[in-house]
């Protein structure tokens, strides 16, 4: 490691470029040549919406930070984490949009915003109710799970939720018990919901325990990991959560109004992976009913920004000796779990793709504006949970998708979708902390029904 404010040379790094040792590693290591590949993506035109667009998008996205705090311990750090929901009136924009030009106070009408936050222990802050960080931390996870209520007149606890999921977790073998790390204790068990205590060491354990988190704390040292995976899951966590109230409100008739952007794939990653099988699970039941009430499936998109997959579309979409992009306007491509394989991520596995991790697949889409977009689907139904077919009937809100892409590409960014941009400046900068978007929504939902 340098010392502060020392880098390293031109001579290091020719030294490593001009290395035997380098170039004999690369002689070794595989080269893809798209010309041998069996594997292909092309793309396809983007069907027409078969419904009415969604009149009300709610977009959800988090932002995390890790400061250094000033306690008398040297290297204490808390963890600070938020995740915001925007709700975006479509309606209302197409009013506005008649009226030009329009008052900014006017446009900022169309979006209502809602945040939750907390901070966390981080390295060397331990809570005066426990003898370690990682139990400080194991606590407050718990606690904020508990604390925290989207809907005001229901008062549902987003532990409710987790807790609903964690009857669906798969079942594996029992874990380790959190205090292994810190007091040695090797008992092994089956986390449950609520709080209780472990057999063998007789301390207390939370249900927010199964999630694993706390085994990549750090109690010296960053842990901007451990807060990212818990971001992951409040994001995530929360889409079902707001689907959940609605359904105990009987709002679900209501769902072909509302179409929901989670920042990121449909996957949870990581020591709380399991939490993805379980929310497919609650997924596919929640859309059973919806398709009974609408005769149409949930309008449901995690977009991804970065990652091997944009990168891999941008490469595809160069123009070809013709002048013309891989990609024309308004065509896609759903992507297939050999295509992955061979030409995305190198792996021989008979595992599909994400199978452990993913809730929806992946697909490229061309807006009619010209921007990529990478982007997930969720499986709403057994024949939907696929990667091995690309017959995009078994996807019946798949056009109304990409023409919502096509509506709300932003201009600020390339490749950007505005709600997405609304919800992670919220989340960065979380000016309305404590108001309830679940009631928001609801308010305008039976505005636009009385209408």
């Amino acid at each position: 490691m340098p010392y502060k404010g020392e880098f390293a040379g031109y001579q290091p790094l020719r030294r490593i470029t001009e290395s035997e040792r380098v170039k004999n590693l690369l002689r070794r290591s595989k080269v893809y040549h798209s010309s041998s590949a069996s594997a292909t993506s092309i793309p396809v035109v983007a069907p027409d919406s078969l419904n009415q667009l969604p009149i009300f998008i709610l977009a959800i996205d988090g932002s995390r930070a890790e400061v250094d705090v000033k306690i008398g311990y040297p290297g204490a750090k808390i963890g600070y984490c938020t995740v915001a929901c925007v709700l975006i009136d479509l309606a209302l924009i197409d009013q506005l949009d008649k009226q030009r030009a329009v008052e900014p106070k006017k446009f900022r009408e169309t979006e209502k915003a809602s945040a939750i936050d907390a901070a966390f222990p981080g390295s060397n802050v331990v809570t005066r109710r426990q003898t370690s960080a990682r139990a400080s931390f194991r606590e407050e996870l718990y606690d904020h799970f508990h604390d925290v209520i989207i809907d005001e007149e229901e008062k549902l606890p987003l532990i409710d939720t987790y807790e609903a999921m964690l009857e669906l977790k798969p079942q594996h073998q029992d874990q380790r018990c959190p205090y292994f790390e810190t007091d040695g204790c090797e008992q092994h068990l089956n986390i449950p919901s609520g709080t209780g205590e472990c057999p063998g060491c007789k301390r207390p354990v939370y249900s927010t325990d199964a999630l694993r988190i706390h085994e990549r704390f750090n109690d010296l040292g960053s842990n901007d990991e451990a807060f990212g995976y818990v971001m992951q899951v409040w994001e995530r966590l929360l889409l079902v959560h707001l689907l959940r109230a609605f359904e105990k409100r009987g709002m679900l008739d209501q769902m072909s109004k509302l179409a929901f952007f989670l920042d990121g794939p449909l996957a949870i990653f990581g020591p709380p992976a399991w939490l993805s099988a379980a929310i497919s699970t609650e997924l596919k039941r929640i859309n059973s009913i919806v398709q009974i009430k609408t005769s149409t499936d949930l309008v449901i998109l995690g977009v991804e920004k970065s990652g091997a997959f944009f990168t891999h579309f941008e490469e595809i979409d160069q123009m070809d000796d013709s002048g013309q992009p891989g990609f024309a306007p308004r065509t896609y491509s759903l992507i297939m779990d050999e295509y992955i394989k061979e030409v995305i991520q190198q792996t021989s596995s008979k595992k599909r793709y994400g199978q452990d991790t993913y809730f929806g697949r992946k697909f490229f889409y061309k807006t009619q504006s010209g921007a990529r977009i990478v982007a997930s689907i969720p499986f709403l139904t057994n024949e939907q949970d696929t990667l091995d077919s690309d017959d995009i009937s078994l996807y019946p809100q798949f056009g109304t998708t990409c023409a919502l892409l096509d509506r709300l590409v932003s201009s600020r960014f390339p490749n950007a979708l505005m709600p997405l941009v609304s919800a992670h400046a919220h989340a960065a900068i979380p000016l309305h902390l404590g108001k309830k978007v679940l009631k928001q929504l609801a308010q305008a939902l039976m505005r636009e029904e009385s209408d």
